[in-house]
């Protein structure tokens, strides 16, 4: 059966020819792609998550942070403004994954995020266990996660329409240290972190 492609307009801005899609208010896919951030620009951004209301004591999902889908995926759902640049100002809105249905590849590159902006946000090296990284990654709730401020990496994607936007994927980490610099002062580090096993896990771990 042929795509309903539903009529053909052309876009009064920059004169684009382009299908409706059978969307009621089609915008242009042209414009659509040229108002966005380039892909791979690198900007500081504050996470705001726009509460869903669901709750899952036993994963330490409390305070109605986290949404849950019709197909039973949990998630945040993610505002990120630009805080500088030519781009400050502008919003980015993704979904940082909790758990889905369909296996667990969705939630654990959701931890590898939260993760990641935990130790952007707070200067933390990815190797550093010592005891004041580890007290800065543990967090009990995502309030703690909300309204922080980091650098980011900006990739362009298509939601189910086809229509592109921006999504954030990555949290820039801090550059570590050359071992072999002698003038570099790193951060204590232990390998094998026992502390970080004690008591309640971390959310991101989970």
């Amino acid at each position: 059966m042929a795509q309903n492609l539903g009529t053909k307009r052309i876009c009064p801005k920059c004169q684009s020819r382009f299908y409706s899609m059978g969307r009621k208010k089609p915008t242009c896919p042209v414009c659509n792609k040229n108002d966005l951030i380039p892909e791979d620009t690198i900007v500081k951004v504050r996470l705001r998550i726009r509460p869903g209301g669901f709750n899952d004591v036993s994963q330490g999902w409390t305070e109605g942070y986290a949404s849950r889908g019709k197909a039973g995926a949990v998630y945040l759902n993610s505002e990120y403004t630009v805080l500088d640049g030519p781009h400050s100002g502008k919003k980015v809105f993704s979904l940082i994954g909790l758990r889905s249905p369909k296996g667990p590849w969705w939630g654990n590159k959701g931890r590898t995020l939260i993760r990641g902006i935990l130790n952007s946000a707070h200067n933390i090296a990815e190797k550093d266990f010592s005891p004041g990284a580890l007290k800065l990654r543990r967090i009990d709730s995502f309030k703690d996660i909300d309204g922080l401020e980091f650098p980011a990496r900006v990739k362009i994607s298509k939601d189910q329409s086809g229509r592109f936007k921006n999504e954030i994927d990555e949290a820039i980490p801090i550059e570590e240290p050359d071992d072999g610099d002698a003038s570099a002062s790193p951060t204590p580090k232990n390998p094998t972190p026992s502390s970080e096993h004690n008591g309640a896990m971390p959310i991101w771990i989970r």
